[in-house]
C-alpha cells in the first residue's frame, strides 16, 4: 500500500483521509499546534483510525513544503471566513447577540 493510499485528493486544498469527511488539516493542525499525540488525536475522531493519523503525519513529514503551504492556505482561509462571520453573522447569531446585550444592558 502506497502513503497516498490513505487519502482522497479531492482538490489541491481538500485532501481528506480516505473513507472519512475528515481533512489532514484537522489532524494536522491538532498534531502541530495543540501538541497531541496520534493516540489522542484517532481518540477524538471516531471515523479516524491511528494508523489513519500515522499516516497523515507521515505525509506531512514526507511532503512537509507542500503540505505546510497547504496549512498556511487553509489557516489564511479559516481566519478570513470567521472574520466574515463575525462581520456577517447568520440571522440566528445575530439575534443570540442581540438578545444578550439586551440582556446584559437590563443588569
Amino acid at each position: 500500500m502506497l502513503l497516498e493510499d490513505y487519502f482522497d485528493f479531492q482538490r489541491p486544498d481538500d485532501i481528506r483521509l480516505k473513507g472519512t469527511r475528515v481533512g489532514i488539516e484537522t489532524i494536522l493542525y491538532q498534531f502541530i499546534h495543540h501538541s497531541r499525540t496520534p493516540e489522542e488525536i484517532a481518540e477524538s475522531y471516531p471515523s479516524v483510525t491511528l494508523e489513519q493519523v500515522y499516516a497523515t503525519i507521515l505525509y506531512y513529514l514526507h511532503n512537509k513544503e507542500a503540505v505546510s503551504a497547504y496549512l498556511t492556505d487553509w489557516l489564511e482561509w479559516s481566519h478570513k471566513m470567521q472574520e466574515e462571520q463575525r462581520r456577517n453573522p447568520p440571522p440566528a447569531v445575530a439575534k443570540l447577540i442581540k438578545f444578550k446585550a439586551e440582556k446584559e444592558a437590563i443588569f
